[in-house]
C-alpha cells in the first residue's frame, strides 16, 4: 500500500490522476489493526487524495467473520478508501459478499470474459453479473478483455470499464506516464 501511495503522489506531481488498486487478502483485512495501519500510511502521504487508492479483496478468499470485515471496510471507507471485489463469480459466497460488503466495484473474473464471444454460458454469466452489479448499485469492470471485440460486446451489455491485454499489457509503473500520453481507445469503443 505504501508503494502505491508513493506512486500516486509521484504521478500526481506530473499531472497524471490515476487510481491504483492493491490486492489484499482476507487475512490482512481481518487483522484488528488494519484500519489503524492504513490511516498511518495515508497520513504519511498527505498530498494523496485517498479515493485514488482502491483495495481489491479476492472474492475467493474465505472471510471468516463477515461482520468484522464489514466494520473494517466501513472504517476504511470513512478514510476515503474504496474497495472492489476481485474475481467475482468464482469461489465462496459471491452473493453474500455483494449483499453485505461495502464494495463499490465488482470485477468480473476473466475466466468468464475470455470465452464470452464463443461460449453462450460464459456470455450469460457476464451478462448476469453486470445486471447483478447494477441491481446492487455497484460499478462493474470486466477482467480479461483481450480484443476489441470483447470491448464492443461488453459495452453493448452496459459494462464500460475493462482491463486486459486488449487495452494494455502489464507494465512497470514507471512506463505508465508514457502509455497514458499515447493511448487511444479504439474507434469502435467510442460510439
Amino acid at each position: 500500500i505504501n508503494t502505491a501511495l508513493s506512486k500516486i503522489s509521484q504521478w500526481r506531481s506530473i499531472g497524471i490522476k490515476l487510481p491504483i488498486s492493491v490486492n489484499i487478502s482476507a487475512y490482512q483485512l481481518q487483522q484488528a489493526n488494519f484500519t489503524t495501519r492504513l490511516a498511518a500510511l495515508l497520513a504519511a502521504h498527505p498530498k494523496v487524495k485517498t479515493h485514488y487508492l482502491e483495495l481489491e479483496i479476492l472474492e475467493t478468499s474465505v472471510l471468516s467473520d463477515i461482520s468484522q470485515v464489514f466494520d473494517t471496510m466501513s472504517a476504511c471507507h470513512d478514510l476515503g478508501v474504496h474497495f472492489a471485489l476481485d474475481d467475482f463469480g468464482t469461489g465462496y459466497s459471491s452473493l453474500t459478499h455483494i449483499k453485505r460488503l461495502p464494495a463499490y466495484l465488482i470485477k468480473i473474473d476473466q475466466s468468464f470474459v475470455r470465452d464470452m464471444l464463443e461460449d453462450a454460458d460464459d456470455l450469460a454469466i457476464v451478462e448476469s453479473v453486470i445486471g447483478l452489479a447494477k441491481t446492487f448499485k455497484r460499478e462493474v469492470i470486466a477482467e480479461g478483455v483481450e480484443t476489441i471485440e470483447h470491448g464492443v460486446a461488453l459495452l453493448r451489455l452496459g459494462c464500460e470499464l475493462a482491463q486486459g491485454y486488449g487495452i494494455a499489457r502489464p507494465m512497470p509503473a514507471d512506463d505508465i506516464p508514457e502509455w497514458v500520453s499515447s493511448w487511444k481507445a479504439d474507434d469502435s469503443w467510442q460510439a
